[in-house]
């Protein structure tokens, strides 16, 4: 009998080795992926289906692949486990998030050494006490790279150090209508005072997945708000333009390639 995965194309993303480059930007935005391909050469669309919408096009000579991956951990470790399939085996998380340390406003960029496992996509590739860390290399890129487009200003900074990441988007917008909104609060407050930048939903299942099957993977986010001023009651502008945040990961993947090439 033959097996659902026995298949030319891949199983979810609907793509083929000879159409997926080595290095991959990854965004949870379907929509996000054609502005991401507008810096590529020769972009198109390979594969569309469900939250997987998939381009490939050049960048220096490489080819490149922009895929999406919906929101969430378990539909991000499908895009890269499957991508990996195709042959990629770098990938740069590009995305939003909400910052936490009182250092992160509204229109910064962070960049992701590691990430706090709370969500449950990790658990499938790591032992509980092993850390979901960010690859080293695609992560100093990504911290040139954002150091080149950045200025020392509020909204224009970039941060780099531990992220959470988490399931529920509610659960942590608004915690108090949890029936266990005693937990949650306890652990927000402990990743505070452990430093963490930000909270968003993605990075500990790419990096796990990284990890357990030898691809490198980083992560570059605009942090659209600052949660804990929004509990405080203070107004601060909400910036959704990621465009900054796309460049990072593109200049990022062109450090990567000519390290690649030295």
């Amino acid at each position: 009998m033959r097996g659902i995965l026995d298949v030319q194309r891949q199983f979810h993303i609907k793509t083929l080795p000879e159409e997926v480059g080595k290095y991959v930007i990854l965004a949870g935005d379907p929509g996000r992926i054609p502005s991401i391909a507008e810096y590529l050469t020769d972009a198109r669309q390979i594969a569309y289906n469900r939250e997987f919408n998939v381009y490939s096009g050049y960048l220096d000579g490489e080819l490149v692949t922009a895929c999406s991956t919906g929101i969430g951990g378990p539909s991000a470790a499908i895009a890269v486990e499957e991508l990996m399939e195709c042959g990629a085996d770098t990938f740069i998380r590009v995305g939003t998030s909400g910052g936490i340390a009182e250092k992160v406003r509204s229109g910064d960029l962070v960049i992701a050494s590691a990430a706090v496992r709370a969500e449950g996509t990790s658990r499938e590739y790591l032992p509980a006490v092993y850390p979901a860390a960010a690859d080293f290399d695609v992560t100093t890129a990504l911290a040139r790279a954002a150091e080149e487009l950045s200025e020392d200003k509020t909204g224009r900074r970039f941060h780099v150090g531990v992220v959470q990441s988490k399931d529920s988007f509610y659960g942590q917008v608004k915690p108090e209508a949890s029936p266990v909104s005693y937990e949650l609060k306890e652990r927000w407050e402990s990743y505070k005072k452990l430093g963490c930048l930000c909270s968003e939903m993605e990075c500990a299942s790419i990096f796990s997945v990284g990890l357990a099957r030898g691809a490198r993977c980083g992560a570059v986010m605009l942090a659209i708000w600052n949660l804990e001023t929004a509990y405080a009651g203070v107004d601060e502008t909400v910036d959704h333009d990621t465009s900054r945040a796309v460049r990072c990961a593109v200049e990022a993947v062109r450090k990567l390639i000519a390290g690649d090439k030295a």
